[in-house]
């Protein structure tokens, strides 16, 4: 089956709300879908979508149907590498008893470039307004997770993306994962959204999803990371205390995986 990448110049931002996309997925491989496009298009691209979400100018914002945090569109100029992005002006504070900040989806998006997870679009600093927010890549031809029927794409493939998915809510104490922020494409690519909750001061794994298999190469990464690399990485939007509870947090996780390992062997835990 042929595969089309939409390139960066046709790049344009959804976030699958089409009525169509709740339907149940087609399973790869199915008669009736005659190309599968990829929506994974800005690897290799990051530096220049981010310039462009930077300075685009917004033709048109408008309100987004979905999310509690209340993101709005906004429309670019056309001719750029992103036809449109997501504006999340979340000022650093509690809502409705969550620490929300728009700082914490930059970082999610910084952290998934040092990890090289590729999940996460991109993510800038910005002004719209007056405001100061978090502007996201909207991500073309995307469906939303369906509860009732959640989508099952190709093994091994799919099973390693959802635990390279719970290795990183772990990581950076997401505690607010949910078919909201689950999207994927139609050659099942899931990409991660919505992290303004996220980089919080918590140094333990209580109340998120317990690992089950663990990516060897996402985890080396992980535990390779230290205080120096956060601040390098990530020192415009974490304080220190919010990069000290993620080492901490990482170390708890090396704890799980050593007792899963001990109990399962190696074998069994990690995918290689």
């Amino acid at each position: 089956m042929r595969r089309r990448v939409l390139l960066p110049g046709a790049l344009a931002v959804m976030l699958a709300t089409t009525p169509h996309l709740l339907a149940a997925p087609q399973q790869a491989g199915s008669a009736e879908s005659k190309e599968i496009v990829c929506s994974l298009v800005w690897v290799g691209h990051e530096d220049a979508i981010e310039q462009f979400l930077r300075d685009a100018k917004v033709v048109k914002i408008e309100d987004v149907p979905i999310g509690v945090t209340k993101p709005q569109r906004a429309t670019l100029e056309v001719g750029g590498p992103v036809a449109s992005l997501a504006w999340k002006p979340i000022r650093p504070g509690y809502v409705k008893g969550y620490m929300e900040s728009y700082k914490a989806e930059i970082a999610a998006y910084q952290l998934d470039r040092m990890l090289d997870l590729h999940m996460v679009p991109p993510v800038v600093e910005r002004k719209i307004d007056g405001l100061t927010g978090a502007a996201v890549m909207w991500i073309e031809n995307t469906r939303p997770w369906n509860r009732e029927q959640p989508p099952r794409g190709p093994e091994p493939a799919w099973s390693l993306q959802l635990s390279r998915m719970k290795m990183f809510d772990l990581l950076i104490a997401n505690i607010d994962r949910n078919q909201g922020n689950l999207t994927y494409d139609a050659d099942w690519h899931l990409f991660l959204i919505d992290h303004s909750r996220a980089f919080t001061g918590k140094k333990n794994l209580k109340g998120m999803a317990p690992l089950g298999r663990v990516d060897r190469q996402l985890w080396e990464k992980m535990s390779a990371l230290t205080l120096e690399a956060l601040d390098a990485g990530l020192g415009r939007w974490m304080n220190t205390n919010q990069k000290k509870a993620l080492l901490a947090r990482r170390d708890q996780m090396a704890a799980v995986i050593a007792k899963m390992i001990a109990k399962r062997g190696e074998a069994d835990v990690f995918y290689d």
